[in-house]
C-alpha cells in the first residue's frame, strides 16, 4: 500500500492552523463540541458574578446545556484564573480568551490593545462598582509613622501599573501636590508581591484594589492610609468580550450575561452564603469577602452599564495617556449595550446603591444585623460572639472593619473613619465640639 505525501504548501497550512478560543470539533456521529474560554480574577472579588461565584454556581454551564439541547452542540467552559487584568487582555488579543473581567483602567487598555492587534473587544456589562471610588485603598504597615498621603513624598510605593489602584494612586498624589512620576519611587508589582514587600519593610506603602487592602487590614498586616472614596470618582469592574466571538456566538454571550444576572441575584439575596462560597473557592477570609460583597459592602453588584460609570471611564483616559499606556480611546465605540439589553429583557432593574449601614456578623449566624448608628452597633457587639463588625466611614461611606477603624467621640456621638487622616480632619473641622480621637476599646465602652 502506498501513501501520498502532503505537498509542502498543504503541510505548512496544516501546521499553521490556529487554535481559536471558542473551539469546536465534530465527531464521527456529527455531534459538535464548543469550548468557551473565560478569563477571570478569583481574588479580585468584585468580579465574582462573572468569575468565582458564577463558576461555583454553575449557572453559565446550565445556560449552555439548555442551548445545547436545542442545537445539538456540547458546550464546555474553560475557566482561566489570573491575578490582574493585563494577562487576560494579552490572551484575548491572541484569540485565546473569549470573555474576560477586569477593572476600569485595564478595560481601557483592553480596548486599545484589541484595536491595535486586530482583535477588537467590547465592554458588555459591569460586575461590581463604587460610585465614590472606595474599591481601591492605599495601605501602610501597622506601625508606620506615615499619617497622610502627603507623607509619601520621596517614599517607595508598590502598585500594579495600569490597574485601577494605580489610577487611584496617581490621582490622589496629584491632589496632594505630589508628582506621581517623580515625587515617589513607584514599584510595579503584582498585588501579592507588594503585600509581601510591605510586610518585609522594603516599601513604605501599597496601593491596591479589592480585596488586598481589606485582607491585609483584617489580618493586622496593614492599616489604611488613603481611602480611594476620597476622590469621589466612580470605579468599577466589568466584562469585556472579543468582537469576533460576540458576532459569531451572540447566543452564547447572551447566555453568559443571563448567567451573570442570576449570580448577581444570588449574591444580593444571599450575601453571607455568597461570601462563604467565594471564601472557600479563593482561600480569602469570608469576613474580608463580605466587607466588599456584603449587603452593605463597598461594592454594589449590578450588570447595568450605568451612565455615570461610562462617564468615569472617559475621565480615566487622560490618566492612562499621561502614563503613556494608551493613546486615544473611543470609549463610546468600546461600550456595547446591545447584548446586555437582550439578556436582561423582561427583568426589573436593580435599585441604585444605598448608603452603607453599620453591620454585625455573629458567629454561627447565616444573617447579619444592620444598625442605624455606629453606637448601636458597638452596644450590640459588647459581650457578643462577634465574627465581624463593619462601620461606614463618617464622610466617604466606605465600609471598614470596626476594630480597624479610627474612632472619634463627639458628645454622645461616635463616628468611624477608615484612615487616621480622615479622623484628624474631622476633629480639626469641628473645634469646640469636644470631638476627639478614641481607641476602639474606648468607643465600645462609651457606647455601653
Amino acid at each position: 500500500m502506498r501513501t501520498k505525501a502532503l505537498a509542502p504548501a498543504a503541510l505548512a497550512l496544516l501546521l499553521a492552523a490556529p487554535t481559536a478560543a471558542c473551539s469546536g470539533s465534530a465527531g464521527a456521529t456529527g455531534s459538535r463540541t464548543v469550548t468557551v474560554t473565560v478569563g477571570y480574577q478569583s481574588k479580585t472579588i468584585n468580579t465574582v458574578t462573572a468569575g468565582t461565584l458564577l463558576r461555583s454556581l454553575g449557572y453559565f454551564e446550565e445556560e449552555l446545556a439548555a442551548r445545547g439541547r436545542k442545537d445539538g452542540t456540547t458546550y464546555k467552559v474553560d475557566w482561566q484564573d489570573y491575578a490582574t487584568g493585563a494577562p487576560i487582555t494579552a490572551q484575548m488579543t491572541a484569540g485565546k480568551i473569549d470573555i474576560g473581567s477586569m477593572g476600569d483602567f485595564p478595560l481601557l487598555i483592553n480596548a486599545v490593545r484589541g484595536k491595535e492587534l486586530k482583535q477588537p473587544t467590547h465592554l458588555v456589562s459591569v460586575t461590581g462598582y463604587n460610585l465614590r471610588g472606595g474599591l481601591n485603598t492605599v495601605v501602610t504597615a501597622p506601625d508606620s509613622t506615615l499619617e497622610s498621603l502627603a507623607d509619601l513624598r520621596g517614599r517607595k510605593v508598590s502598585t500594579s501599573v495600569g490597574s485601577a489602584a494605580d489610577g487611584t494612586l496617581v490621582r490622589a498624589l496629584q491632589r496632594a501636590g505630589i508628582d506621581p512620576s517623580s515625587g515617589i519611587e513607584k514599584l510595579n508589582q503584582q498585588p501579592s508581591v507588594g503585600a509581601s514587600a510591605l510586610q518585609a519593610g522594603s516599601i513604605d506603602a501599597l496601593s491596591q484594589f479589592v480585596a488586598w487592602p481589606g485582607q491585609l487590614a483584617f489580618e493586622g498586616r496593614a492599616k489604611a492610609l488613603y481611602d480611594g472614596a476620597e476622590l469621589n470618582l466612580p470605579t468599577f469592574h466589568g466584562v469585556t468580550v472579543r468582537e469576533k466571538f460576540a458576532r459569531e456566538r451572540s447566543g452564547v454571550l447572551d447566555d453568559f450575561l443571563r448567567a451573570q444576572r442570576r449570580a448577581t441575584d444570588h449574591l444580593r439575596a444571599e450575601p453571607v452564603a455568597a461570601a462563604e462560597t467565594v471564601a472557600k473557592e479563593t482561600g480569602l477570609p469570608a469576613e474580608v469577602v463580605y466587607l466588599y460583597n456584603g449587603a452593605n459592602g463597598i461594592a454594589t453588584f449590578d450588570p447595568a452599564l450605568r451612565p455615570e460609570l461610562i462617564d468615569a471611564l472617559k475621565q480615566d483616559v487622560p490618566v492612562l495617556k499621561d502614563a503613556k499606556l494608551v493613546g486615544e480611546v473611543d470609549v463610546d465605540a468600546f461600550v456595547d449595550p446591545a447584548p446586555l439589553d437582550r439578556a436582561r429583557a423582561g427583568t426589573a432593574p436593580y435599585p441604585a446603591a444605598a448608603a452603607a449601614r453599620p453591620e454585625l456578623w455573629l458567629k454561627g449566624q447565616a444573617r447579619t444585623q444592620s444598625f442605624d448608628s455606629p453606637r448601636e452597633l458597638l452596644k450590640a457587639a459588647r459581650g457578643a460572639d462577634v465574627r465581624a463588625a463593619y462601620v461606614p466611614d463618617a464622610v466617604t461611606g466606605t465600609l471598614w472593619f470596626a476594630d480597624r477603624a479610627v474612632w472619634v467621640a463627639e458628645g454622645a456621638d461616635l463616628r468611624a473613619f477608615v484612615t487616621s487622616a480622615g479622623a484628624k480632619a474631622y476633629v480639626e473641622a469641628h473645634p469646640g465640639s469636644g470631638a476627639r480621637i478614641v481607641s476602639f476599646a474606648e468607643a465600645g465602652a462609651l457606647a455601653s
